[in-house]
């Protein structure tokens, strides 16, 4: 999650409540979760963080690929979120922390991690601080694998580029400016985390990519109108209520086909830190 002076939202339990039913209903999470879990390469790993881990979407990928003696810190500084998960997902092997991400080196003994997996999050903390704790808690080897949101990292997948179809926020705009006034506020110039940009983090931390992928998430419209159903997610931003945003989304989401395919672009990355010397 973000950090504190940004947390408004993510520890209400209304929206943490939302946000668990939704992971479990849809399989946006527990998709780019897996995704994480196997390039963090777990077999004979003994230890895995799930950084920023909410109510634990991504902590269940981990506890399903690692071995049975392993056990998966989850790390988030939404409390909420927390005592959500802690009632659906009770394996012994899990342990919850409830602190900021950039305070993950003050909760775990340096070179004591085998991996450190961060789902749909990086973007909203302070990533060279981040990057410093990954570094400081992964043993020799150890690997940091996260994905960044395609318009933050400044990607598009091929996939993304050939859909014709608007997206469900376009038509959220679109039916906000037509039917009430609404002024969308400028984009960002620049993309906030490009390779480039991360790289530069990680090196400096002592960390080093090993790979990094452009990845095409592909939905439906039905899913992506649940997922802005979440007050946390609703759009669009500005001074409106969650029933008044509801019905934009009702009203955008006339204009499209339940079932019809989407495509969000990823920028996923693996960071390694380096082996020992001899």
């Amino acid at each position: 999650m973000a950090p504190q002076d940004a947390l408004l939202g993510w520890d209400d339990l209304a929206n943490a409540e939302a946000y668990e039913a939704f992971t479990r209903s849809f399989p946006m999470y527990d998709t780019t979760s897996r995704d994480l879990a196997r390039r963090a390469h777990l077999d004979n790993a003994e230890v895995a963080v799930d950084l920023c881990g909410g109510a634990g979407a991504t902590a269940r990928a981990l506890l399903d690929l690692l071995p049975d003696h392993a056990r998966v810190v989850s790390l988030d500084a939404a409390a909420a979120m927390q005592e959500v998960g802690r009632r659906t997902l009770t394996d012994p092997r899990l342990t919850w922390i409830t602190a900021p991400a950039e305070q993950l080196g003050d909760h775990l003994a340096p070179g004591s991690v085998d991996a450190v997996v961060c789902n749909s999050a990086l973007w909203k903390t302070d990533t060279p601080a981040v990057c410093a704790a990954a570094a400081r808690v992964l043993r020799p080897q150890g690997r940091f694998v996260f994905n960044i949101g395609g318009g933050f990292a400044g990607v598009r997948h091929p996939d993304e580029e050939t859909s014709a179809r608007p997206s469900l926020n376009t038509l959220i705009r679109q039916v906000a400016e037509t039917d009430h006034g609404y002024t969308a506020p400028p984009g960002p110039k620049e993309p906030k985390l490009p390779l480039e940009t991360i790289t530069h983090h990680l090196n400096h931390a002592g960390l080093y990519v090993i790979d990094a992928e452009v990845t095409a998430q592909h939905s439906t419209m039905a899913e992506k109108k649940a997922w802005l159903s979440i007050p946390l997610f609703a759009r669009p931003e500005g001074d409106f209520t969650h029933e008044q945003r509801l019905r934009i989304l009702n009203a955008a989401y006339a204009r499209t086909t339940p079932d019809a395919r989407t495509v969000t672009s990823w920028l996923v990355v693996t960071a390694e830190r380096p082996k020992a010397a001899a």
